[in-house]
């Protein structure tokens, strides 16, 4: 899909849906507690337990676009995995999108960190190629899609075509999307740690993450997406307005930077919703986010 084309489909989330002010917020244990069945394949792409996807495949006849799903939980091992993601995949599966499910090794797993958690979710992303023709994936029609920590990661894939050839973190020719729609993310790793929150564990997480005490500054220049832009891709940067762990403002700023370098991008925060409403498929937030999504696919209108 042609940027200009990008950029139409997600003006159509103009707006956004508002939720009561003084409704509950989610947890992820409300997520966890969602009903959900079993994805068509579990399909490994290195020799780790924790290098492996969950593929859904929908019943139609296809050929289908392709979501990548990429979870969050702060990058740490302690918190869920790719399970945050098992209700919203298939949701999304139901509506005519290929979903690929990916884990990774996170903080606390062996090898984590930098460079092993990007390698991750790099070579992770890159394995769709292997299968893609059997399981009728379009691969012209490709949206990453990441929650929070997720939503960093899916942002800097999108953008590994920009990483020089010195970082470990190259890869001569990623699998790029057509679009990236991040959910809560922590788009500036810099900003983050100066300013956020301690919910993910404080600045130590980043550190962790980035291997920012052997490499100082430097680390954020291939690990943040913030450094990346543009990432010539369109951009749906979605926050909700009561998000305690990624507040709206950091979604605000990355957007507003994603747009001054050139990407097309829609910056959308949802009154009333807090963290995990975003990855809830029956939350009021999603009843309007499921048309824009749908658009960036080439599928039809739905209920």
């Amino acid at each position: 899909m042609k940027l200009k084309a990008l950029a139409i489909a997600l003006a159509l989330a103009v707006g956004g849906p508002a939720l009561a002010a003084d409704a509950p917020l989610l947890s992820f244990k409300d997520i966890l507690a969602l009903p959900h069945g079993m994805a068509t394949a579990k399909i490994p792409y290195g020799p780790g337990p924790q290098q492996f996807g969950e593929l859904w495949i929908p019943s139609t006849r296809g050929p289908y676009p392709l979501l990548v799903m990429i979870h969050g939980g702060c990058w740490r091992a302690d918190l869920p995995g790719l399970e945050l993601q098992t209700p919203l995949s298939e949701a999304l599966a139901s509506r005519g999108w290929a979903v690929w499910n990916l884990e990774y090794r996170r903080l606390g797993h062996d090898g984590s960190g930098y460079p092993g958690s990007f390698q991750d979710v790099g070579n992770g992303i890159d394995a769709i190629k292997t299968f893609a023709a059997a399981r009728r994936i379009d691969l012209g029609r490709v949206v990453f899609m990441g929650h929070s920590a997720g939503g960093h990661m899916a942002a800097w894939a999108a953008g590994r075509a920009k990483l020089p050839p010195s970082s470990p973190l190259y890869t001569r020719s990623p699998l790029r999307p057509s679009a990236v729609v991040t959910l809560a993310g922590i788009n500036d790793l810099e900003g983050y740690r100066k300013n956020g929150p301690d919910a993910c564990g404080g600045p130590d997480t980043i550190d962790r993450l980035t291997g920012w005490g052997a490499r100082g500054p430097a680390a954020y220049l291939d690990t943040s997406p913030l450094a990346l832009l543009p990432l010539d891709q369109g951009q749906m940067v979605v926050s909700g307005a009561r998000d305690p762990i990624v507040p709206a403002a950091f979604g605000e700023a990355y957007g507003s930077a994603a747009m001054k370098a050139g990407d097309p991008v829609q910056v959308m925060t949802i009154q009333g919703a807090g963290h995990f409403e975003l990855i809830d498929p029956k939350s009021e937030a999603w009843r309007s986010l499921y048309p824009v999504i749908d658009a960036l696919g080439g599928l039809g209108p739905r209920p």
